[in-house]
C-alpha cells in the first residue's frame, strides 16, 4: 500500500472506533481481517498512525481546528511527524486511494496555530475531568507530566535469571537497538522507531520460546524488584493475572520458596500456566477462583496486591482507553480497590508487608487509598519504599514522583517508564 491508502485506512479505523465505541485493537483486528491483501508493514503502518493520533487527540484536533478524523490524520503528519504540504501533495499526487487533502490555508492553519493558546487538558492531551487528579499528584508539572502519555513506548524486556543473563541475552540478540534498560535491573529496552516502522516481534525469537525473556514494561519490572522477595519466603500474588509479575518473583526468589498466584478472574489466570512452564519456575501454585484459600489466612511473607485500576499509567500503549474511562469509572474501580485490600490483608502473617501497586497515576487510586486503609486498620502501617529504591538503584538513576519517599510513582516522564504507583505496608507483630 502507498501512503494514501494507508492514511485512509486509519480514518476508517478511526471512525469506527468512534462510531461503535470500540477498543482500538478490535477495530484494526477487524480491518485487517477485511483487507487481506495488506501487508504487515501495512498494518504496522496504520496501526502507528490511529494510536498516535489517539494519543495526542485533544492536541492535535486543535491544532487542525477541527475534531475531524480526516484531519486529525493529517495534523499528526504534520506537527507529529513533522511532514510539510509540499511533501504530502508530492507524496499523494495521483493516489486514487488517498483521502482528500486539507486545502492551503488548513494546511496552514495546521502548522501555524499555536498550542499554548489551548487549554490547559488539551496542550495535555486528557480529558478534563482528570485535570484535578493529576494537578493533585503532580503539582504545576501536571501538563508535562499528562504530555508524556501522548509520546510512543518503546519496548521493554526482561530477562529470565533463571535460565541466562542480561548480557548473554543481548549478545545473542545482536540488535544494535537493544540496550540495557537504565533502572530496572535486568532489563533490555527497544527504542520505538521511526514513524511508520514496526516493532520486532520478539515473541517469534528462540530466546523467548526458550524462556529467556518476557515482554514486559520497564515500570512493571522495577516495582517486581521492589517488592524485595528472597529465595525461601511465602508470596501471595493476590491479582496476578496473566503472571507477569509472578515470573518476575519466581526469578528473584532463584525459584526457591513458594509463591501462590490467585486471581478472582479465570480468563485473565489462564495464560499464568504456558508461561510458567516456558519459564522454568518450579516455585508457583496457581489457585483459580473457588479454590480453598483459608488454609493461608494469616502465614504469608508478602502479599502483592496489583490492584484493579483505572489504568491510566497505561495510557501509552492504551490511549483509548484515555477517552473513555470517565468519572463512574473510577469510583468503581475504587470500590473495587478497597474490596481486594481487605481481602488481601487477611494473608500476611504478623511482621510480613502488603505491598500495593496499581498501573494508576491518580491519587485517588493510590495515596489516598494506602493511607485510608492504614488508618481503618492500624495493625498495618506504611515502611519506605524509598529505602528499598535507593538500595536497589541508588541515587544516580532517574527518580520516581514521591512526597516523603514512603510511597513511589514512576512516570513516563519521570522514570521513563509506564506509570505505577508502589506502596509497602508492614503487619505489626504486636
Amino acid at each position: 500500500m502507498r501512503l494514501g491508502g494507508r492514511l485512509q485506512a486509519a480514518i476508517e479505523v478511526l471512525d469506527d472506533i468512534d462510531n461503535r465505541k470500540r477498543p482500538v485493537s478490535d477495530a484494526l483486528r477487524d480491518w485487517g481481517l477485511g483487507h487481506r491483501f495488506a501487508g504487515s508493514g501495512d498494518r504496522a503502518a496504520i496501526g502507528n498512525l490511529v494510536y498516535d493520533c489517539l494519543r495526542q487527540r485533544k492536541s492535535l484536533s486543535f491544532l487542525a481546528d477541527s475534531e475531524e478524523n480526516r484531519k486529525l490524520v493529517f495534523s499528526l503528519l504534520v506537527n507529529g511527524w513533522k511532514m510539510n504540504e509540499a511533501e504530502l501533495r508530492e507524496t499523494l499526487d495521483g493516489d486514487k486511494f488517498a483521502p482528500e487533502l486539507p486545502t492551503e490555508e488548513e494546511f496552514l492553519q495546521m502548522a501555524s496555530r499555536n498550542l499554548n493558546d489551548a487549554e490547559p487538558h488539551i496542550q495535555a492531551d486528557v480529558p478534563e475531568w482528570c485535570v484535578p487528579s493529576l494537578e493533585a499528584n503532580f503539582d504545576e508539572d501536571w501538563i508535562e507530566e499528562a504530555k508524556a502519555f501522548g509520546k510512543r513506548p518503546p519496548l521493554d524486556i526482561r530477562v529470565n535469571t533463571l535460565k541466562s543473563t542480561r548480557d548473554k541475552v543481548l549478545k545473542q540478540l545482536g540488535r544494535p537497538d537493544a540496550n540495557p534498560t537504565k533502572i530496572a535491573l535486568h532489563g533490555i529496552r527497544i527504542e520505538s522507531k521511526k514513524p511508520f516502522a514496526r516493532q520486532p516481534n520478539l515473541q517469534a525469537e528462540e530466546l523467548f520460546q526458550k524462556g529467556r525473556f518476557e515482554i514486559q514494561d520497564e515500570g512493571s519490572q522495577i516495582v517486581a524488584d521492589l517488592i524485595f522477595a528472597h529465595a525461601g519466603e511465602s508470596v501471595l500474588d493476590y491479582c496476578a493475572g496473566g503472571g507477569g509479575k509472578t515470573l518476575a518473583l519466581s526469578a528473584s526468589m532463584e525459584n526457591k520458596g513458594q509463591i501462590h498466584a490467585y486471581d478472582s478472574d479465570k480468563s485473565r489466570l489462564a495464560p499464568i500456566h504456558d508461561r510458567l512452564k516456558r519459564a522454568g519456575t518450579r516455585n508457583v501454585q496457581v489457585h483459580s477462583p473457588g479454590s480453598d484459600m483459608a488454609t493461608l489466612a494469616g502465614k504469608i511473607d508478602k502479599v502483592v496486591i496489583d490492584a484493579p485500576c483505572t489504568g491510566s499509567g497505561t495510557w501509552r500503549r492504551r490511549p483509548d482507553a484515555k477517552w473513555r474511562f470517565d468519572e463512574k469509572n473510577l469510583e468503581t474501580r475504587l470500590q473495587q480497590q478497597e474490596e481486594v485490600l481487605s481481602e488481601a490483608a487477611s494473608f500476611v502473617k504478623p511482621g510480613g508487608h502488603l505491598i500495593y501497586i496499581t498501573c494508576s497515576i491518580f491519587p485517588e487510586e493510590n495515596e489516598n487509598q494506602v493511607y485510608g486503609f492504614t488508618e481503618d486498620n492500624p495493625e498495618f502501617e506504611i515502611v519506605s519504599a524509598g529505602e528499598v529504591w535507593e538500595e536497589l538503584y541508588g541515587h544516580e538513576k532517574p527518580a520516581p514522583w514521591s512526597s516523603d519517599m514512603k510511597t513511589v510513582t514512576l512516570t513516563p516522564a519521570s522514570t521513563e517508564t509506564d506509570g505505577f504507583f508502589f506502596c509497602v505496608m508492614e503487619r505489626k507483630s504486636n
